[in-house]
């Protein structure tokens, strides 16, 4: 189980590291089409490819620790209260992605029961970008699940905190980490 989570983490990463190139892309037609005389829109693919590399980065982004945290309160507490303060984080986060999930899927079904189209160039399907939306909340919210449970059944600390690439011990908190 643990390597199917793993693999799929890493392929959403791939794929959020695919709508990037999926920008440069775009802007380099842009500007090709733009020196050949001809025209090309890409803000709006641009803007998809931007959800969905945002999206699909997120769970991957979580488990390599590369989220943004702060620790301010938790880096005293000791071993004990660490680990509720951190359930209690991820269940509210759980709770909060679930309840995004839930009303994105709403948005893609609603877009594709109404056929909704994008009003540039292209008249790209909305359910389309959304849905890269809705599969990365869902990532995440299993990302977010699987933390959760491994924190509750093992004494292992979370990924995130173990993947984190700068850590300010508690004594030199008031100076700033270098690299």
């Amino acid at each position: 189980m643990r390597r199917a989570l793993n693999a799929l983490y890493l392929g959403a990463g791939y794929l959020s590291g695919f709508f990037l190139v999926g920008i440069a892309v775009t802007i380099i037609a842009q500007v090709a089409g733009r020196l050949l005389g001809y025209t090309v829109d890409s803000t709006e693919t641009a803007g998809f490819c931007l959800a969905a590399s945002t999206f699909l980065g997120l769970a991957y982004t979580l488990r390599a620790g590369g989220h943004i945290r702060v620790t301010l309160g938790i880096r005293h507490a000791g071993p004990v209260l660490r680990r509720w303060i951190e359930g209690w984080c991820l269940a509210v986060s759980i709770v909060g992605i679930a309840y995004f999930a839930w009303w994105a899927g709403d948005l893609v079904w609603f877009s594709w029961q109404f056929d909704e189209l994008s009003p540039g160039l292209l008249a790209i399907p909305f359910w389309i970008p959304r849905s890269a939306m809705l599969i990365g909340l869902i990532i995440l919210l299993i990302a977010l699940i699987d933390e959760l449970v491994c924190l509750i059944t093992t004494n292992d600390q979370p990924s995130y905190e173990a993947n984190a690439e700068t850590v300010l011990p508690a004594e030199d908190a008031g100076e700033v980490a270098r690299p």
